[in-house]
């Protein structure tokens, strides 16, 4: 075996160097800005320590703070095994478990000792300056493999349980490594690291809380404490965040949609919405708003069951792979009878349907299809039903009874690519008409799936070709393919919307399913004569009103455009003796489309509109005895200073115009 290997780097260029050599070394050779900018090298694609050494002919990237996907998960992976080091410092007899990085932070989930509690909140600011004080430290991070047998035996007399159970359970034959934080404390972990904690900043992480947490997740075992922070790159990093979680905070549509009474949840109906009035009114303007998009885009609206046997979910698949997650019932009339149980437990299982695609196979196979019937879109606001775990659930982000916009396309093959182009232009329209830009992906074959390979080639070619030649895979579109995310049943594209403070939202979905026509028997007649299976197109642009709502909320802060607000304007009186005049405004307002109110509370002007502006009404129209007596009003608009006075049509006139949804604009 040669002494020397080739190391070719991205620009293509080539280097004979020792075996052994470490990227590190390579980054010195470079020059002294890489060496001292070289966080971790990406070793034949995958992420390894820059000072692990290269045995083989590789291709070598360095990885820098540019590349700043791959440095925060580098350094939010460091900030968790520090975190635990800092716990095991100030507590000795705590036991460690895993810490792995998250979207924003990392977390650590501990047993504290004997002899005292569980960690709370008020333990994190002792433990965030031990974190520090390590970070200071520039304590080198080494690998070593070790034997698993003398990795087992280390972690128990250790008095560490948790870790000493999991080494036995790795697969035989894999490889253990552990990471020395200096040459006092280590812990069981793949990798890679940072060289060293000195490559963290000190002040660019937050401890943010603490939380109960199972070991590996079963409430039969162990109780113990989350221990949940944020960790970037750089200070400027880290405020940003914490502005954006402020910002965040007081957009949360559960604290908003109660204080502008949209809705509420409660146990008695866990996971399902009470939609009060002026939230519905919400509802309905979202629901005719897309009935007029599905319309003119050539759907046919259908109303499925919520109830089906299930024999239909086994044949089309979601038995199997989805049953966890369904409320069945027994085909039965329960027993009335005090005595005895309720159910037999003989009956046949019905289920509340999760998604709406079999029922809308069903209808399909009515009658005989041909393929100048082709496309057949089919559209249903349908009322579906998962059973989330109670600690998944999230106000209307996460509820156990939603309404999907949902659509299926039964087309030819031929047909796919200009269906999928038109739904892109589609869903452009409608996420522009409410202010967000997005990006869009392709997420591929999942490990587990159904169909042939030959047939997830064809579909994942599909999407790719539509989103080419409808000019959205570029940069601007944040355009990615995302390897193993689709569906066990098809390739999708994927909306991500991002709102008025650079939060990403999955929204929309397109699904090129060649799976469920197969296992549900669809077919129509070709040309030919012969039968054929159609394509079937899964779609939606909203996902679920609940949760499109939830983010519109939090999107607009409340703060809805005049088309959308549950009450557009609120006619408020100065004086009792305006009362008449203000209903008799309020009455043309009404006659002309706008959703009023008045105000006639013997109250002061000034409380009624704070408490307007609380309720986030776009415009409050005051009135008093010289509004009355010139035929005009005075219209405070929420978010502006001042008022400005105009006659009632004036006023009509600009309500109307800014109450008009935008499809329905000049």
């Amino acid at each position: 075996m040669s002494d020397m290997i080739r190391v070719t780097l991205p620009d293509g260029s080539a280097r004979e160097v020792a075996r052994g050599t470490t990227p590190a070394d390579i980054a010195a050779a470079i020059g002294p800005g890489l060496a001292k900018a070289a966080l971790a090298a990406r070793v034949d694609g995958e992420v390894r320590d820059i000072m692990r050494p290269l045995e083989a002919d590789t291709n070598l990237a360095l990885i820098t703070a540019k590349d700043e996907a791959d440095a925060l998960e580098l350094a939010r992976h460091d900030f968790a095994h520090v975190l635990a080091e800092a716990v095991q410092k100030l507590h000795p007899g705590t036991q460690i478990t895993f810490g792995p990085a998250t979207d924003d932070g990392f977390y650590y989930d501990v047993m504290a000792p004997a002899n005292r509690g569980p960690f709370t909140e008020d333990d994190l600011p002792a433990i965030e300056e031990a974190m520090r004080e390590i970070i200071r430290a520039d304590k080198p991070l080494r690998r070593e493999v070790v034997a698993r047998n003398d990795l087992i035996k280390t972690w128990a007399d250790a008095g560490e349980s948790f870790k000493a159970e999991w080494a036995a359970e790795l697969p035989e034959g894999e490889e253990l490594s552990v990471y020395w934080s200096g040459d006092d404390w280590m812990d069981m972990c793949r990798g890679p690291h940072l060289a060293s904690t000195g490559k963290l900043d000190p002040q660019a992480f937050k401890l943010m809380r603490v939380a109960g947490a199972y070991w590996r997740g079963d409430q039969n075992n162990a109780q113990l404490t989350r221990i949940y922070g944020t960790g970037w790159l750089n200070k400027k990093q880290l405020d940003a965040h914490l502005l954006r979680l402020e910002e965040a905070a007081k957009r949360d549509h559960r604290k908003l949609g109660q204080e502008m009474d949209l809705f509420h949840l409660q146990q008695e109906a866990h996971g399902s919405v009470f939609w009060h009035p002026h939230g519905f009114t919400i509802w309905r303007a979202l629901e005719a708003y897309m009935r007029r998009a599905i319309d003119e885009a050539g759907y046919k609206e259908v109303k499925t069951p919520q109830v089906m046997d299930a024999r239909q979910w086994e044949q089309s698949g979601h038995w199997g792979k989805y049953r966890e997650n369904m409320f069945v019932i027994p085909d039965e009339v329960p027993n009335t009878e005090d005595e005895g149980p309720v159910i037999s437990g003989e009956a046949d299982w019905m289920a509340l349907k999760p998604m709406n695609c079999p029922a809308h196979v069903l209808i399909f196979r009515q009658g005989i299809k041909s393929y100048r019937d082709l496309p057949l879109r089919i559209y249903e606001n349908g009322c579906c039903h998962r059973n989330e775990p109670h600690g998944a659930l999230h106000g209307l982000m996460r509820v156990r009874q939603f309404t999907q916009d949902d659509a299926h396309i039964f087309c030819r093959e031929d047909q796919i690519v200009q269906e999928v182009q038109d739904f892109c232009a589609l869903a452009d329209r409608i996420y522009k008409d409410f202010g967000f830009t997005y990006s869009i992906k392709l997420a591929l074959r999942p490990e587990k799936r159904f169909g042939s390979d030959a047939d997830w080639d064809k579909a994942e070619n599909e999407l790719r070709d539509a989103v080419v030649k409808a000019g959205l895979a570029t940069e601007e579109y944040g355009w990615e393919e995302l390897p193993g995310e689709g569906a066990f049943y098809a390739p999708k594209l994927e909306w991500h919307l991002t709102d008025a403070i650079g939060r990403t939202w999955q929204v929309g979905t397109i699904q090129s399913d060649r799976v469920l026509p197969e296992r549900l028997d669809a077919s129509y007649v070709g040309e030919d004569g012969g039968k054929h299976r159609p394509v079937m197109l899964h779609r939606a642009i909203f996902g679920s009103y609940e949760r499109f709502i939830g983010i519109l909320i939090e999107h607009y802060a409340g703060r809805f455009p005049v088309w959308l607000a549950p009450v557009q304007a609120v006619v408020a009186t100065i004086v009792s003796d305006a009362d008449g005049y203000a209903n008799a405004v309020a009455a043309k307002l009404a006659a002309a489309g706008i959703r009023v109110e008045t105000d006639l509370r013997n109250e002061k002007i000034n409380y009624k509109v704070r408490e307007h502006s609380l309720a986030k009404v776009p415009h409050l129209l005051v009135v008093g005895n010289r509004e009355a007596e010139e035929g005009k009003v005075a219209i405070r608009t929420l978010g502006s200073e001042g008022q400005r006075i105009m006659s009632v049509d004036e006023a009509i006139a600009m309500l109307v115009a800014e109450a008009t949804p935008p499809d329905l604009r000049a």
